[in-house]
């Protein structure tokens, strides 16, 4: 399995390979930029088709996570971790603890969290071998967990697209549909249901898309259907490479704002649908309100208000993308890109961790 020539290697620092036999664990962790300080990012678990894709997901993650951290004004570097296996039938307390053994290995270059298929009960046992780890805290509201924090920063940069795209503020009336309604795309449903939009949701696992339906309204469509929905705005909020050449040619939306990583399958795709008229909310600059949770929690000095008045920064940052888009005929995704190149391109770039995102 090559990683210097893999189209998704990005001159990445690091990446490294673990398996542990008496648990059965095999991971991969990838360290791409730590300019800014060291390498933070969630750990995915998930049963991966074979070895090759785990590690291109991990390779793309984790750059994402370093353009993310530095258009969120974070002195924080990119960083990700896969467990390959079925989080909902491999996962043990053993394999959990031996990642917490290959964290070690890295001396805290990395340091993780939670994301797709781990949990905070996950983190608090990876973090009885290793110190580096985040996303737990005893006695705050969601346990540390960062997915309420992701959720609401999807939700500020989507009324931010809504605004740019149809000059609207009310969200009343706006057809959403939602791939994804897990843990950040649930509580984005909710967020955007108490603001009076109307949702249609999909999901692999029944049991999520029975819960939004019944609690909050939802009609439920197949996993094909969702790109076809005569609606306003799609919300990706699975997995990566989800918006390529046959789904962005079914897609009748004018905006796209979800919580995904890696939504666009090649940078291309950005050009396509920026000539077709869909207005991109790029994916690691509206879901950064998780990795701003995670690094006010390794600060040492959580507050919630600050929290929440930092990840609102998201909202202005988006609007500020969007208006040189306009003004310039790039990409979304463009503009975004060079911003945060210029950011972690030098360990100085950043000010003070609670400025501005942008």
């Amino acid at each position: 399995m090559s990683v210097f020539s893999h189209p998704a290697y990005d001159n990445h620092e690091e990446v490294a390979f673990y398996h542990d036999a008496k648990s059965g664990l095999k991971a991969i962790i990838a360290v791409h930029n730590t300019n800014l300080g060291p390498s933070l990012g969630g750990c995915r678990m998930w049963p991966y088709a074979d070895d090759s894709e785990a590690l291109n997901d991990v390779l793309r993650l984790s750059r994402g996570m370093t353009y993310k951290s530095a258009m969120a004004g974070l002195k924080l570097g990119g960083g990700k971790s896969v467990i390959i296996g079925d989080p909902r039938k491999e996962k043990t307390p053993e394999l959990l603890r031996a990642m917490g053994d290959f964290l070690n290995t890295l001396g805290g270059r990395y340091i993780t969290a939670e994301d797709s298929g781990t949990s905070v009960a996950d983190m608090k046992i990876i973090g009885e071998r290793t110190e580096y780890v985040s996303g737990v805290i005893a006695g705050q509201e969601h346990g540390g967990d960062p997915s309420p924090s992701t959720a609401y920063g999807v939700f500020v940069g989507l009324k931010a697209a809504a605004e740019h795209r149809w000059g609207r503020t009310d969200l009343t009336g706006l057809k959403v549909s939602i791939q994804g309604v897990g843990n950040v795309g649930f509580r984005l449903a909710k967020l955007l249901k108490e603001a009076g939009a109307e949702l249609f949701v999909t999901d692999i696992f029944q049991d999520n898309v029975d819960r939004a339906v019944n609690e909050l309204g939802a009609t439920a469509v197949s996993g094909e259907e969702i790109f076809e929905l005569d609606v306003d705005l799609f919300a990706p909020c699975a997995l990566g490479a989800i918006l390529n050449d046959d789904t962005i040619s079914r897609l009748k939306v004018g905006a796209i704002a979800g919580a995904a990583n890696n939504q666009l399958a090649e940078a291309r795709h950005a050009e396509i649908l920026r000539d077709k008229g869909i207005l991109y909310a790029p994916d690691y600059v509206i879901n950064a309100g998780g990795i701003i949770d995670v690094y006010y929690q390794q600060l040492g000095e959580y507050n919630a208000e600050q929290v929440k008045q930092h990840i609102e920064t998201i909202g202005t940052t988006m609007q500020e993308i969007f208006q040189r888009a306009d003004e310039s005929g790039e990409t979304t995704a463009h503009i975004a890109d060079r911003i945060a190149e210029e950011r972690f391109g030098h360990k100085d770039a950043l000010g003070d961790a609670d400025s501005a995102a942008a």
